[in-house]
């Protein structure tokens, strides 16, 4: 055998070593845990046979407390890039079975590294997350490399999308680095997020708590809203990550792919519109239902599906084009907004914006929620970060007025004044103050008081209050809304609106930044 490929099978024999990570044990281990490893997640994400791994070779720099000699496959860090779908991206995954996945120095640079590649070439950024924390052996380099991370999260935010899956352990400061990402997908059951682990807290506060209360989907899907999707295994979270990328663009100066398949020149109306939502502004339907005869095939594809239910958001394709959609949903805190609901749609119009995402609004909204536990929460904060991110938002804004918008919740949720390009109404839409039995009771409550017949008198206020409110032209004539539209034309209006728009060009004042409600 020659000296040559003497060296090429010593490449292959080095390779196939670093590939078994922590060894066969351990990847044993891993599989009865019901979980992927490193490299079988990357694998399920990418395109066959289209993973090119940066940085194999890499050990860590430590020679205290019993490092030396001690080598790590890979460092404990699986990173490169490849295709999804035929689109390319960028991926690092954390190997639990090489010394618990835990990030040292080399580890990190080596993340910062491939993140600056994405950058570069403005690919989106996939980070799996399964590790034990920071390398206690090293010490402050390790909590330097975790910054170092950080820092390229926030370099990349806006530019490209970043997903971060949960997937295993992610403990401490390494919660940020998600945290500081788009989007999370956290596996049921094996994926755990937290800053302080029940043990600590116990110590400290005294509350008793499971791991799984704690740092599981029960908290971060439908408590804390960390968590955007939830995903039954492994497998499942690469699913929603290859689904989730299919409506982004791969970075901020492109728009979304169009699915041309999707594409019509004539869309027919669709008499089912009319039927879904009752006129009574005070019975409840599922906007949802709305939703999916809007978008193309019913594909909807929804964000923090559990979390802050009575406002929808999520993706879907309008004609092919790829489109941010925000609901309201009556079928759930009759669609008010709220604190939790205010936030959840902020941070999705901002994202939206950012990636050139055209967004419609469904609205069928009472107003923000009342009592003082929203007051002493900050409503006002809160629900001021939801005008500040559609206010400043450049992308293509069609809303459409479907039942009721009332008071400040109809500015909040798009108006034409929040810089919509296109505010349409359904003609059983009511556009008030308030609803027809509080405006009635603040105007006329002493005259009802007074009245010979305070019933007759009630329904006669309402009877006036509604002639003139329950409609939506009113607002139509003073030029407030563009259009009052036929429910059976809102698929073909919104598609046409949209076609019109996705040349739209706004500038904005030259700054740094605008200084969001925090």
């Amino acid at each position: 055998m020659s000296k040559e490929k003497d060296k090429v099978l010593e490449l292959e024999n080095l390779k196939k070593s670093i590939q078994l990570g922590g060894g066969e044990a351990q990847i044993a281990k891993m599989h009865a845990q019901g979980k992927m490893t490193a490299r079988e997640r990357i694998d399920c994400l990418l395109d066959k046979g289209t993973f090119q791994e940066n940085q194999m070779f890499v050990q860590h720099r430590c020679s205290d407390f019993g490092m030396t000699g001690k080598e790590i496959a890979a460092d404990g860090i699986v990173a490169g890039m490849g295709s999804v779908d035929g689109r390319t991206a960028f991926v690092m995954s954390q190997d639990f079975t090489a010394n618990a996945g835990t990030l040292g120095e080399a580890a990190a640079s080596k993340v910062a590294e491939l993140m600056r590649a994405a950058l570069k070439v403005g690919k989106p950024f996939v980070s799996i997350n399964d590790s034990g924390g920071a390398r206690v052996q090293e010490g402050v380099s390790a909590l330097t490399g975790y910054g170092d991370i950080f820092y390229h999260n926030v370099l990349l935010s806006g530019v490209v999308p970043q997903i971060s899956i949960i997937a295993g352990p992610c403990a401490g400061g390494a919660a940020y680095s998600p945290a500081l990402t788009d989007f999370l997908i956290q596996v049921q059951g094996t994926g755990q997020m937290y800053i302080t682990g029940p043990k600590i807290i116990k110590e400290v506060t005294g509350e008793e708590v499971t791991l799984d209360a704690l740092g599981g989907v029960g908290n971060h899907a439908f408590i804390s809203g960390n968590v955007h999707f939830i995903a039954q295994s492994d497998e499942d979270a690469m699913n929603i990550t290859k689904r989730l990328l299919s409506f982004l663009p791969s970075n901020n100066s492109e728009e979304a792919p169009i699915l041309m398949e999707n594409r019509k020149s004539v869309i027919k109306p669709d008499p089912s519109f009319a039927s879904v939502v009752p006129t009574n502004p005070r019975t409840p339907y599922d906007m949802k239902e709305v939703i999916y005869k809007v978008v193309d095939n019913a594909d909807f594809m929804e964000v923090m599906e559990n979390y802050a239910k009575n406002i929808i958001v999520g993706f879907g394709r309008l004609n092919g084009r790829s489109i941010g959609i925000i609901a309201n949903q009556p079928a759930f805190k009759a669609g008010v907004l709220d604190i939790d609901s205010s936030d959840k749609a902020a941070g999705f119009i901002r994202f939206c914006n950012a990636f050139n995402i055209p967004i419609v609004n469904l609205v069928d909204v009472p107003g923000f929620m009342p009592g003082t536990s929203q007051e002493y929460g900050g409503i006002i904060r809160h629900g001021a970060k939801m005008l500040f991110a559609y206010a400043s938002a450049t992308v293509p804004k069609i809303t459409l007025i479907v039942r009721k918008a009332y008071g400040g919740a109809y500015i909040a949720m798009c108006s034409k004044e929040m810089g919509a390009d296109r505010v349409a109404a359904w003609p059983t839409a009511e556009i008030a103050v308030m609803g027809a039995e509080g405006a009635v009771s603040l105007l006329y409550g002493k005259d009802i008081k007074n009245a010979a017949d305070p019933k007759a008198e009630t329904a006669k206020r309402l009877a006036e209050y509604s002639d003139l409110f329950a409609n939506p032209y009113v607002a139509a004539k003073r030029g407030y809304i563009h259009s009052v539209i036929n429910p059976a034309d809102t698929r073909a209006y919104l598609a046409a609106t949209l076609e019109i728009f996705s040349s739209k060009k706004e500038s904005r004042p030259a700054k740094k930044h605008g200084l969001i409600p925090m």
